[in-house]
């Protein structure tokens, strides 16, 4: 090869490269939306909820199972026709290695399992099984371009004698494989304080779930009806911007509006969400 072959060939290289969102930045400061958050009307009618996220000023989202029903290149396209990109993807646990060329033509940069399977939460043995299964995962992830996360809620901060489901699963995962993905509601929700546990844990957490909490109810470790307490982030009681500020200093590289449930329509609730979030970051 020549000089100019080389060089035509090395231009070509990186121009791939630069159009390949696995290989894209991540924007900084930019907010995202978990797609669970409008469900409903992303499964009716999937451009018009994109194209509304979109105008409220949102610049990511995060996938959820029900979207993956697109070809890969039918989602990617209807994301990029809408000026959204999708650096994260939620996997159930139960055929998640399937999914993972998916994943990697949908070109997400995390392939993030949201939940274990319900018989694996009530034994420190069972959060061990996760956490082996998360390793191999991890690795696998690695493999195709990508990085593999954890998303908590409460139950798994049940404590098991002197050690936490939570704690055992961080233990168990080697941190060049299993990221965390923080969802600050359901660690206060747990009866922990997110800027402390982002402390701890410091670069490991490389993304956010941000959702607030009323005021008024007791923590717990149940995931059930009685737990959730959901409103409109920076209209509850947790504390955005000691968690942002912290974030910002660990790394954190994506953050993510999400709201199982509201008494706002969810288009509305996201909007709200958005304002006040942007005015922290």
């Amino acid at each position: 090869m020549n000089r100019r072959e080389f060089l035509g060939s090395s231009l070509a290289s990186l121009a791939c490269l630069a159009g390949n969102p696995l290989h894209a930045a991540a924007t900084p400061n930019a907010i995202g939306l978990q797609m669970y958050t409008v469900r409903e009307q992303a499964e009716q009618n999937l451009p018009a909820v994109l194209q509304a996220i979109s105008k409220i000023g949102y610049q990511e989202v995060e996938l959820y199972w029900n979207l993956y029903s697109h070809p890969a290149p039918e989602l990617r396209r209807m994301l990029a026709d809408h000026g959204l990109r999708a650096p994260s993807g939620h996997l159930d646990y139960k055929g998640f290695e399937p999914k993972l060329d998916y994943a990697r033509d949908l070109g997400l940069i995390y392939v993030v399992c949201p939940m274990l399977p319900k018989k694996m939460w009530n034994s420190l043995d069972g959060f061990k099984r996760a956490a082996a299964q998360f390793n191999r995962w991890g690795e696998k992830s690695r493999q195709l371009g990508m990085r593999f996360g954890f998303h908590n809620h409460n139950y798994e901060f049940r404590r098991f004698g002197d050690v936490s489901g939570f704690d055992t699963l961080v233990a168990h995962t080697d941190p060049k494989l299993v990221s965390l993905e923080m969802d600050c509601y359901w660690v206060t929700q747990a009866g922990h304080d997110p800027v402390e546990m982002l402390t701890q844990y410091g670069s490991r957490v490389r993304m956010l779930h941000i959702k607030d909490r009323k005021p008024g109810f007791p923590p717990s470790h149940q995931l059930n009806s009685s737990a959730e307490h959901f409103t409109e982030v920076g209209t509850g009681t947790i504390d955005w911007p000691a968690i942002v500020g912290v974030a910002q200093k660990t790394g954190v590289e994506h953050y993510f509006v999400e709201q199982d449930s509201g008494e706002r329509p969810p288009l509305e609730s996201i909007a709200i969400s958005y304002r006040n979030l942007r005015s922290l970051l």
